[in-house]
């Protein structure tokens, strides 16, 4: 075995320096569609695990919990060999999970490949995790094609024809292809999936067979035959006559990029510096000899190595000893050794050029998302930005307090692993705080602290983070500062939803043109005045100086800034973060001496000044809401309707075929904690169900009262709703 694993290391070796020969692909899904199940039948196929425990070994599930829970929770990447045509072709895979928990791994993933197989369940059809993956490839520029999987079950359990099997796979095609028609309109033609073309396979991943236009030519194995096949019950001999990984590594090798075609469109994309420039060029054109660029997608933490970065090299060659710029950070590393992942075991190489996804030890200050370089002054790559947010949060202590120093070093270190995971400490309480994508995504974090740092943990039941906003206009409002030497007149008002939305999604910037800037900002909603006064956007809320010539304000804005900052990361009303608000400057008088006009003196009068406004301009709480999908059998409908109404939850559709029923509904996250158990009761455990963050709704105003108390009262704050002249000198 020695000896063949060294074949293979060397081969790859081999071929890292034929970037034409390089495939970097990732393989997403919605939850249960087969993904890591298909990933073991390539990865069979490469000679990586036995043929037998395919389907079943889940190799690149290796964490334990992974094992235990049945689903995929870190994205797993692996570097095989395929033979296409007499040529041997390196595809470095990245699995991603499908669980909405840990969309943020098929995020960081996205960043690291150039093409993507779709994995659809030909009984499920395209669910709204699918929809979500599909979205994320697209916008980063991966190009994707499809494998419909599961095919037998339309044949044993839905006992369809073949005239009806085909209608429901030509159904699933077209829905893919709307949302690359709505998301890439410029590729459409490029990237469509059609048959005919061959960027489609169906098959099933656990039986490891597959067909696709072109296997058919080479194997004379077709539709017709495949139910002829699944029909008698024969699918071992369609695997040995038309077996998956070669379908789908020979649609990968055929129809994705290599980084030598894909860097010259997705540099464009995800890096916003001077293409004509000497990195830039090296980076569109994957140059070997070029600085060494790259975007660290991954921390993880290997039992041995410490710290392992993860992440795409976009230019240059990197070897140990290597010095990098993590941009980001404005820190120096060297690499200690460099390699890369075959699933859960890191093989080290003596150097890794351009185009290749890369295992680097060393750069302790890199985070997820950091761009690295051997240049000091590059343009960083475009910030990761996640689909969803965190909605859940739990406090959380060590059960011994000799154990406070070590939790607090745990803590840092899966926020770093895992962006989506945000760590606080509450000065106030002295308590930490885990807020995440949703429950399985914290109890999954703490069964790890548990297992692998061996450090035992107490956690409060699941809570929701509200956030606060305002729904009408304040009067400008004066802020002191404790001296009485410096006023700030500040005004609140509700923050257009479409200003918001363009600053996400990186429409509007501030390292754009100030003119588009201030035009984008004004079609979103503003004001001339407000959009020309646009200084910082900052977790959702928005600040504007409409002041026109203060003297020493130019040397004072920082400062406001950051009162400004503060009072947005946790309200008046419950200390909950706000979002959706717009805070205008309208006018301030300073003191001509800078020491009368420090820190101590405008941070607190802005502060105040913004709460005094927000508390005079209908204050309210939003909170975090979530679409529900349940598939039932129909005659358990009712029961499932009113598991969600008796949630504050409404039914918004309900699709029926044949005996089965699929329900979409809303609910607030506050109310669906300990869903899964009250729903597998209601139906005798034969609901599959799934959700996806669906953004905040206003509390209703019958139970706002109730709410800003229980947060208040679990803060330790005093039990009252402040008033303005609370907040003002």
């Amino acid at each position: 075995m020695a000896t063949r694993a060294k074949k293979f290391v060397e081969k790859i070796e081999e071929l890292m320096w034929k970037p034409e020969r390089i495939r970097n692909m990732g393989i997403a899904a919605h939850i249960d569609h087969g993904k890591t199940t298909l990933s073991d039948s390539l990865l069979a196929g490469a000679g990586i695990i036995s043929d037998g425990l395919a389907g079943q070994q889940l190799y690149l599930d290796f964490d334990e919990q992974e094992k235990e829970r049945g689903i995929t929770i870190n994205a797993a990447n692996v570097s095989m060999v395929h033979e296409y045509n007499g040529e041997d072709y390196l595809i470095n895979l990245i699995d991603t999970p499908g669980h909405v928990d840990f969309g943020g791994e098929v995020t960081r993933a996205m960043r690291a490949v150039d093409g993507v197989i779709i994995v659809v369940d030909a009984v499920e059809g395209v669910m709204p995790q699918t929809e979500t993956v599909v979205r994320q490839a697209l916008k980063e520029g991966v190009k994707p094609v499809l494998f419909v999987n599961k095919i037998d079950r339309l044949i044993k359990e839905l006992q369809l024809t073949p005239q009806q099997m085909q209608e429901r796979l030509i159904k699933v095609i077209n829905d893919v292809n709307k949302l690359i028609k709505s998301m890439k309109p410029d590729k459409f033609n490029e990237w469509k999936i059609e048959v005919a073309k061959g960027n489609v396979a169906f098959g099933s991943a656990l039986q490891k067979w597959g067909v696709s236009v072109k296997s058919q030519k080479d194997t004379g194995i077709g539709f017709k035959e495949v139910y002829e096949y699944l029909k008698k019950g024969e699918a071992k001999e369609l695997h040995k006559r038309s077996p998956l990984h070669t379908v789908i590594l020979d649609m990968v090798v055929r129809h994705l990029p290599s980084p030598i075609e894909a860097q010259k469109e997705r540099i464009k994309i995800i890096w916003k510096g001077d293409l004509n420039s000497e990195v830039g060029k090296a980076m569109v054109n994957c140059d070997p000899k070029g600085p060494v660029v790259l975007m660290i997608t991954k921390i993880v933490v290997d039992p041995q190595a410490g710290e392992v970065a993860v992440g795409r090299l976009f230019s240059g060659t990197v070897r140990p000893g290597t010095e990098l710029y993590i941009v980001d950070r404005r820190a120096k590393n060297r690499v200690q050794t460099a390699g890369l992942y075959m699933g859960p075991r890191r093989v080290e190489v003596e150097e890794i050029p351009a185009g290749n996804i890369v295992a680097l030890v060393g750069l302790k200050d890199a985070v997820s998302g950091s761009t690295c370089s051997e240049l000091e002054k590059i343009e960083p790559f475009e910030s990761i930005t996640h689909h969803s947010e965190p909605v859940v949060t739990m406090a959380i202590e060590a059960k011994n307090p000799r154990d406070l120093p070590k939790l607090v070093e745990v803590l840092r270190k899966l926020a770093k692993e895992d962006p989506t995971l945000q760590v606080t400490l509450n000065e106030e309480t002295g308590e930490h705080l885990i807020s995440g994508m949703g429950e399985l995504h914290l109890e999954v974090k703490v069964e790890k602290i548990r297992r692998e740092y061996n450090l035992e943990v107490i956690t409060s039941p699941p809570i929701v983070v509200f956030r606060e906003t305002v729904t009408s206009a304040s009067p400008p409002v004066e802020g002191k500062s404790p001296n009485k030497h410096n006023r700030f007149y500040i005004v609140v008002e509700p923050l257009p939803e479409e200003v918001s939305r363009k600053f996400k999604e990186g429409e509007v910037d501030f390292k754009m043109d100030k003119k588009e800037r201030r035009k984008k900002l004004e079609e979103a909603g503003l004001s001339g005045e407000e959009a020309a006064g646009a200084v910082e956007f900052f977790e959702g809320n928005l600040f504007c100086d409409v002041t026109k010539g203060i003297q020493y304000l130019n040397e004072t804005i920082e400062l406001i800034l950051e009162g400004f900052r503060e009072a947005m990361r946790a309200g008046p009303l419950a200390r909950e973060p706000c979002m959706g608000i717009k805070v205008k400057l309208v006018d301030c008088k300073l003191h001509e001496d800078a020491v009368h006009r420090g820190p101590a003196q405008v941070i607190p009068a802005v502060r105040s000044a913004i709460f005094a406004a927000i508390l005079q301009a209908e204050p309210t709480l939003l909170e975090p809401y979530q679409k529900v999908y349940i598939m039932v059998p129909q005659t358990m409908t009712g029961a499932v309707t009113r598991e969600i109404q008796g949630r504050r939850g409404q039914i918004i559709d309900i699709k029926i075929e044949g005996d089965n029923a699929t329900l979409v509904a809303m609910a607030p996250v506050k109310e669906m904690f300990g869903f899964a158990g009250a729903i597998r009761s209601a139906t005798s455990g034969k609901a599959i169900w799934s959700t996806e963050h669906a953004g905040f709704e206003k509390v209703p105003p019958s139970l706002l009262e109730e709410f800003v108390m229980e947060v208040r009262k679990r803060k330790g704050l005093k039990l009252e709703i402040p008033k303005p002249e609370d907040f003002l000198i």
